[in-house]
């Protein structure tokens, strides 16, 4: 094995020389090594912005809309308080709480704003939402009777800020002959602002429990849904359908795979495009490798042939050859392995910067984030490095057998 060594690298040092062939082939295995390189680099950062987004989903997007749902799609939801003690003795369940959900339009002055309104208990809130991380000004659990809390997109739309007077426009529905009626006014003032840096901010409204109640003409025992936090987000919809059957109202059941889920399938769909396009890519530089040491082979017929005279062994030529290409891969590994973990490290800082340098954000309203996450698995580091070093070690297999071939007395004797 150190004569395979040895013997690799003089090949090496000879086939750095720049003049003819010798140049050609030094450049094949640059381009095969450089494409390794690169291949790498990009997985890495690839998995690990992948990674963050999913990250991001579960403790940022799925802290905060519900995980799971209950909804009363008739009448209301009466005796919540029972239901709840109910819910949270129920295995896999974190903690349970009453809301009430009702479509309206929030208005400032001339201004109008879609909104959906919930009136929420603080002190269930808390058990399964994590909204009072994304609130600027009063929290959830800070609520008076007369505030209320909106998105930040919202705000931005009627040009609020914290403190003025806002009215809520509730529709009214006469039950008797199923007409529209004129929108119950709720004055408020604006107490808090939720800034989640997606979508939610764009619909949010929350109040308190009790002021919906009143405004819905409810009792104090009645809600329009109970909403669940389960130990596995990723097995929600399991939960919520085994958690249901307890329930004896008539109730819809959702959970966030029907709201965000295709979300979640996408990274998972992105994830699984970027292994097999990433990987095709590391193959074919892999593979560029067998080019480069099928013509090193036939350039160093004379050298083998002379080696074989002195009595080397075919697993001698054989390793040597596999340690040509390794040592290819080998370099591009290690460079692309730093480049990319450095990258990966740092990704959110360079797009922030990119972005203001250019004056605009593509995730600006796309995503559930405005920033581009990362997170780095080692894991994933792993199966990359291992998955190239096999390819590059198949790739040598072929040129090193056809090295182990040469005959002695047809190339000397010529």
């Amino acid at each position: 094995m150190l004569l395979s060594a040895f013997i690799s690298k003089r090949f090496r040092a000879h086939s750095g020389h720049k003049d003819g062939q010798n140049g050609f082939v030094s450049f094949i295995a640059k381009a095969s090594t450089i494409g390794i390189l690169l291949g790498v680099a990009v997985l890495i950062v690839a998995l690990s912005v992948i990674n963050g987004f999913e990250q991001q989903l579960v403790h940022r997007l799925l802290s905060v809309v519900p995980q799971v749902e209950y909804v009363a799609p008739n009448k209301p939801i009466n005796n919540w308080q029972s239901k709840v003690s109910l819910l949270n003795s129920q295995s896999g369940v974190v903690g349970a709480a009453p809301f009430i959900s009702v479509n309206g339009m929030a208005q400032f002055k001339s201004d109008l704003k879609a909104v959906e309104v919930r009136g929420v208990a603080s002190e269930f809130e808390n058990q399964v939402s994590a909204i009072n991380q994304f609130t600027q000004g009063r929290l959830v659990s800070q609520l008076q009777q007369e505030d209320i809390l909106l998105g930040q997109q919202v705000v931005n739309k009627l040009g609020l800020k914290i403190g003025d007077p806002v009215t809520l426009l509730i529709p009214q529905i006469n039950q008797q002959s199923n007409t529209l009626l004129a929108p119950k006014r709720v004055s408020l003032n604006l107490a808090g602002i939720i800034n989640m840096g997606g979508p939610i901010d764009e619909t949010a409204a929350f109040i308190r429990l009790d002021k919906a109640q009143s405004v819905l003409g409810f009792s104090e025992d009645q809600v329009t849904g109970l909403r669940l936090k389960v130990d596995d987000v990723f097995n929600a919809h399991q939960i919520a359908m085994r958690v249901g059957q307890v329930i004896p109202d008539y109730v819809y059941v959702s959970s966030w795979f029907r709201t965000q889920g295709s979300l979640y399938q996408d990274i998972q769909m992105v994830r699984t495009i970027v292994y097999i396009v990433v990987f095709l890519i590391i193959a074919v530089a892999s593979f560029n490798i067998v080019s480069s040491l099928v013509m090193e082979v036939r350039e160093k017929q004379a050298n083998i042939a002379i080696l074989k005279t002195m009595g080397a062994q075919d697993s001698t030529i054989l390793a040597t050859f596999v340690m040509q290409g390794f040592t290819q891969a080998l370099i591009g590994v290690v460079l692309g392995t730093i480049i990319g973990v450095m990258v990966a490290l740092n990704i959110s800082e360079l797009f922030t910067w990119l972005s203001n340098l250019l004056g605009d954000n593509p995730l600006q309203g796309v995503y559930f984030i405005e920033f581009l996450p990362s997170k780095l698995v080692w894991q994933d580091i792993v199966i990359t490095v291992i998955v190239t070093f096999v390819l590059a070690i198949l790739a040598t297999l072929y040129p090193a057998w056809q090295a182990t071939r040469v005959d002695p007395a047809k190339v000397l004797g010529n």
